[in-house]
């Protein structure tokens, strides 16, 4: 059996019991104080004031600065623009196709696919255009015709009611001498012969009325008639200009038709997919090639809800891409509406890519500017926690009695930190606010700030 590990481990027993259970008596015994030195500091702080001295602390007078301010957002580069063109017909493609990474300016042929008989079906529209414009000057003919008739009839109107006033007179002519005659005859001073002629003439003159009547009854139904024919002349000429417009509009379909089978680029951009290979068959809605926009690229980020009214449309930005290159830009866009789960709100920034040297999906440092704010620059070691753990200053009022202000934290610089919620000019404590508490009365020894 080996003695040397049984020593050891009786050593090392030792040596821990003195560390923890005898620690005062050794450190007594190395004539050592075993408290810490802020316990040390904090005993002769207590033993100062129980001795009737005041505590001395260094105080720096600070007045409040405007500084500029910014909100920070973590996002990414968007493409200002992308789009995946897509067939609108069906066909063949006829086109040799462009590579992805190609650069197309607007209007520059993606696709190009077969006709077939688009052409025919444009020759035929065009045909029934032609044939419907030749209509239309027949049907325009036909109302001054009908126009005319009806002037005819209205004065054959004319004529009759005419005709027809006289008849009229001659049947009350014949009316009286009938009267006459037949009274003359009863006296027995005219003689059979002349009561018949007047009984004669009076028939005569009733049977001219009634022609004439009739006349005039004739004349008003060939003015209906005419009226119809102009109401029908009218109608053949808007059937006419119909079929013209319905033409026009087939002339039109077929058009387009064959503008379809050239699918262009809608806005310059890089090609992000190959454009579909010679021979492919697409029908409507098969993607032709996809292009993105890079110039002007966005920047996309999410401010929380707590600081979305600190920024406008408009400012200005920063950002600091993962690869180290550093943009700057404007705000273009700001989300009227949260994200449901995150509760924050989408920034754009637009910045000018002209190399196209910033990629789609970049992570993003971004920096918004926002207005500024009073804020006093301090010491970072005059901070402090109060009881309650919150961030803040120990100030001096009047008769050196020390107050604890909370203060919000701006921003962290090699000078100091830039703080907010105190008053425009005050007295803070920078050596020996862990000392003191509200309400204790300290001997202050004032000094320069700094910068």
């Amino acid at each position: 059996m080996k003695i040397m590990p049984i020593l050891t481990a009786i050593l090392v027993s030792a040596v821990l019991y003195l560390g923890i259970f005898e620690r005062d008596r050794l450190l007594g015994f190395a004539g050592l104080d075993g408290a810490e030195p802020e316990v040390a500091a904090e005993e002769a702080v207590a033993e100062e004031v129980a001795e009737g001295d005041l505590i001395k602390v260094v105080v720096q007078t600070s007045s409040a600065r405007e500084v500029d301010n910014a909100v920070i957002l973590r996002g990414q580069t968007e493409a200002a623009r992308e789009v995946e063109v897509r067939a609108e017909t069906s066909g063949l493609v006829i086109s040799d196709p462009l590579r992805k990474g190609a650069s197309v300016s607007e209007g520059d042929l993606l696709c190009e696919l077969n006709p077939g008989t688009r052409a025919a079906g444009l020759a035929e529209a065009q045909g029934r255009l032609a044939e419907a414009r030749s209509r239309l000057p027949e049907a325009q003919a036909r109302l001054p015709e009908a126009q005319a008739r009806r002037g005819e009839a209205e004065s054959r109107l004319t004529e009759a009611e005419s005709r027809l006033e006289e008849a009229r007179a001659r049947l009350q002519e014949a009316q009286i001498n009938y009267d006459a005659a037949e009274k003359l005859s009863e006296d027995g001073f005219a003689s059979e012969t002349r009561l018949a002629n007047a009984e004669a003439a009076l028939s005569a003159a009733r049977a001219g009325v009634t022609s004439a009547q009739a006349a005039v009854e004739g004349a008003r139904a060939g003015i209906v008639s005419a009226e119809a024919g102009i109401e029908g002349a009218r109608a053949a000429e808007e059937s006419a200009r119909a079929g013209i417009a319905s033409a026009e509009a087939g002339v039109a379909s077929a058009e387009k038709e064959l503008d379809r089978l050239r699918i262009t680029a809608p806005f310059a951009g890089l090609l992000e997919t190959d454009a579909a290979e010679l021979g492919a068959l697409l029908q409507p809605g098969s993607p032709c090639a996809t292009i993105v926009q890079l110039d002007p690229i966005k920047l996309v980020g999410f401010v929380p809800e707590t600081d979305v009214a600190k920024i406008e449309v408009g400012a200005m930005a920063g950002a600091r891409l993962v690869s180290g290159q550093e943009v700057r830009g404007q705000v273009t866009f700001i989300s009227r509406s949260a994200d449901p789960t995150t509760r924050t709100f989408r920034v754009e920034v637009s910045v000018p890519n002209p190399d196209l040297a910033i990629r789609d999906g970049q992570s993003a440092d971004i920096l918004v500017a926002a207005a500024g704010r009073s804020a006093h620059l301090l010491p970072q070691s005059a901070l402090t926690l109060n009881d309650e753990g919150l961030l803040g200053l120990r100030i001096i009022e009047e008769g050196n009695v020390v107050r604890f202000i909370e203060v919000e934290l701006l921003r962290d610089t090699i000078d100091g930190v830039w703080v907010t919620g105190l008053p425009e000019t005050v007295d803070v404590i920078v050596v020996g606010q862990e000392f003191v508490i509200d309400g204790v009365v300290v001997a202050p020894t004032y000094r320069e700030a700094n910068g």
